[in-house]
């Protein structure tokens, strides 16, 4: 028998794997509610390159059991019906709104109702297109806690700006406020043993989202957190596009000056990011939060000159766990179809589903200014090739493509749109954000954070290139190729 194996393992390895992969189809077939170009795609993966696609799969295809991903406790819950009622009622009082967000209310009801997101008009906001000055006020924010600091990322680094924020949160600890971390386990699968050892001993509460039994190598590479969230004493929040890292701060040779969008928050839905966080922590953690002391109606007012007053925000967030509702991409195309004069989109990512490449190209033929801003650079190549794929194919029907500057990387999630509504946030334009990510975004409903917005989006196209359906069309075999075939395996990127 010994020598049976020894002589023949490589037919039982290859008798192995397409037992595994088609065991993997008849999963995706009848059991697992994808979509039809996923499972197509996967099964596509799965005969032609049969080795390679079973560890594909089990990296990146595998489902998990969604129904018990999240359960809100009763606590939780009547948090949130409540707020839905609270926005009912504000909705309701249409002096409390702009004239031009009266059109908007559609919008608000559809995400209160999918989400639970709240609906609050008491905010200041700072928008933050410079990394290294959201840096500078996060590190001071910190800094200034007096009881408590939850904060999320997807990628958290001990290296130089990392390292700054650790020691501030263990002089925090140290100095008794309440300090809690969490971090995806594969996005922060860098950060060291003794780093995360160093923080527990000084009494910072640290969570793993979703570990996998190696650090190093997880194979849970779907489902992941990919939010960015800090409270502070409950009265600030940020929310938006950057991580911690030195890359981050244009350190990275490899990408050159980092831009990004990161938003400060203060007021009402400070509370509704707080709870957004604690939800993920008690998933993680387990641990068993009393709930009254972080969610005192207190509010705080920004005073710097340059912040946006009285913002009507929803903080809407989305991941596996809301089966069969994609509530940020519901958002995204609620905005395009409500626009009548432009809308401005920059993403690093740039995959779409039919319902928002239609709802583009609808906004297209009907008038509407639509500009798309990609990157001029890959960070994961196939994403690149197939997000210029689906880009390029919008420049027949009207809409303008720019490629941020080549010695940049452009990783902004934003949407603004008519000098009414904004979206800032984790959630980029491609399937992975909408179906396999936990993410969170801010929409914002206010002229003046629009603007803000508009004039940043233009300030970068003085950074772009404009790529022209000319330019398009006359690119290389070689480059059609690759955003032929990248394309085809969009779904599962």
């Amino acid at each position: 028998m010994h020598n049976f194996i020894k002589e023949s393992w490589y037919e039982i390895l290859v008798t192995m794997i397409h037992i595994i992969n088609f065991l993997s189809i008849i999963n995706l077939i009848f059991r697992e509610k994808r979509s039809t170009e996923a499972t197509v795609a996967w099964v596509l993966v799965l005969l032609t390159a049969p080795a390679i696609g079973c560890i594909l799969y089990i990296s990146f295809g595998r489902g998990i059991s969604k129904n018990n991903m999240f359960k809100i406790k009763e606590t939780e819950d009547k948090i949130l019906k409540e707020n839905i009622i609270d926005t009912q009622i504000k909705l309701d009082r249409n002096d409390n709104l702009e004239p031009n967000l009266i059109e908007y209310k559609d919008m608000i009801y559809a995400l209160a109702n999918s989400n639970n997101s709240h609906f609050t008009t008491n905010n200041d906001v700072e928008l933050f297109p410079e990394p290294n000055d959201f840096f500078e006020s996060l590190l001071d924010e910190l800094k200034k806690a007096k009881h408590h600091i939850n904060i999320q990322f997807y990628i958290f680094k001990d290296d130089e700006i990392g390292n700054k924020i650790i020691d501030i949160l263990i002089d925090k600890v140290q100095n008794g406020v309440e300090v809690r971390l969490l971090y995806d386990a594969v996005g922060s699968r860098l950060l060291s043993d003794r780093s995360i050892h160093k923080l527990k001993k000084a009494g910072v509460k640290v969570g793993a989202f979703f570990p996998s039994f190696m650090k190093i190598i997880n194979f849970n590479l779907n489902y992941r957190n990919h939010r960015k969230i800090v409270v502070i004493d409950s009265k600030v929040g940020f929310i938006g596009g950057n991580n911690i890292g030195d890359e981050y701060l244009g350190k990275d040779p490899k990408f050159g000056y980092w831009r990004d969008t990161h938003l400060k928050i203060t007021g009402d839905s400070v509370k509704d990011l707080n709870i957004r966080f604690i939800l993920d922590w008690r998933y993680t953690t387990k641990e068993d939060l009393d709930l009254d002391k972080y969610f005192e109606n207190k509010t705080v007012r920004l005073s710097n000159s340059d912040a946006c007053k009285n913002i009507g925000m929803q903080i809407v967030s989305s991941g596996p766990d809301s089966t069969e509702l994609d509530e940020i991409k519901y958002g995204y195309i609620k905005m395009i179809q409500k626009a009548k004069k432009y809308i401005y989109i920059q993403t690093p990512y740039f995959i779409l589903d039919k319902t928002l490449t239609d709802a583009l190209k609808i906004a297209c033929f009907s008038g509407v200014d639509v500009r798309i801003m990609i990157p001029s650079k890959p960070d994961h190549p196939f994403v690149y090739w197939a997000s210029s794929s689906y880009a390029g194919e919008l420049l027949k029907y009207g809409a303008k493509l720019f490629n941020y500057d080549h010695n940049a990387f452009l990783h902004a999630k934003t949407i603004v749109v008519d000098d009414c509504v904004c979206s800032i946030g984790t959630a980029n334009f491609d399937i992975r954000s909408f179906e396999l990510n936990f993410e969170i975004n801010a929409f914002m409903y206010s002229s003046q954070v629009a603007k803000k917005q508009r004039a940043i989006f233009e300030n970068d196209i003085l950074k772009s290139k404009e790529i022209t359906l000319d330019t398009y069309n006359s690119r290389s075999r070689y480059m059609r190729l690759k955003e032929s075939i990248s394309r085809l395996l969009s779904p599962i990127l």
